[in-house]
């Protein structure tokens, strides 16, 4: 059974979702409350799983360096746990990016226009325009959620055992070079991050002035 309005936010209660559009105050259709309310599933869900994936990532990579550190013969079986350690980063920051991306759809199509300051529209409960607007206040403790500084000190560690076996000229290019495009790749991610949330925002108020996303 359909809900009745009560006001521009979503309300769970027990087994019954209701959601409210806050750019219009009109209640949506029930498939837009399933996608509403899936979506915020999603972002939950992901953001769970980007630092599990994180901390088990990190727990196999350290056994695999420590194995390698005292198994392999060549400083080339480095660049096994150095794979390993590129795959959990790339994992982590494939959610990060995913779940900032839901976040700026249901910022574009479930929330007003400006986070209700336009003129005559009353303050709403806009999560989404809320946290991107907070950026970071004087004082504020940081938070890396690319984990960036932990993969590059893994990542300088894990040339250890190239090391303890004295490779030659030609290996400490090939195992230098490889290990520096890791690094490269973490620069270059952690700006791109810092800009993604822009970017996406104004694709999706361009696909919403098409006419396009929610509801469409």
């Amino acid at each position: 059974m359909r809900a009745h309005a009560c006001g521009p936010f979503s309300l769970l209660s027990g087994n019954d979702t209701f959601v409210m559009s806050a750019a219009d105050e009109q209640s949506l259709t029930p498939r837009e409350q399933v996608e509403y309310t899936e979506l915020r599933a999603t972002i939950r869900e992901r953001g769970t799983a980007r630092i599990c994936i994180f901390a088990a990532g990190l727990a196999a990579w350290g056994a695999l360096t420590v194995a390698t550190a005292a198994l392999a013969s060549t400083p080339l079986a480095t660049l096994l746990p150095l794979l390993v350690l590129a795959a959990v980063f790339e994992a982590v920051f494939a959610l990060h990016i995913g779940v900032e991306r839901v976040g700026r759809y249901l910022q574009v199509f479930y929330e007003t226009a400006e986070g209700g300051r336009e003129p005559g529209i009353p303050p709403t409960r806009s999560w989404e325009h809320a946290a991107m607007r907070f950026g970071r206040p004087r004082g504020a403790v940081a938070a890396d959620a690319l984990f960036t500084i932990v993969f590059v000190l893994a990542g300088v560690f894990n040339l250890a055992p190239a090391l303890i076996l004295d490779p030659t000229r030609s290996e400490q290019v090939f195992i230098g070079g490889a290990h520096a495009l890791f690094f490269v790749r973490l620069i270059a991610a952690r700006a791109g991050a810092r800009t993604q949330r822009a970017i996406d925002l104004a694709r999706f108020r361009e696909l919403r002035e098409r006419g396009l996303g929610a509801g469409g």
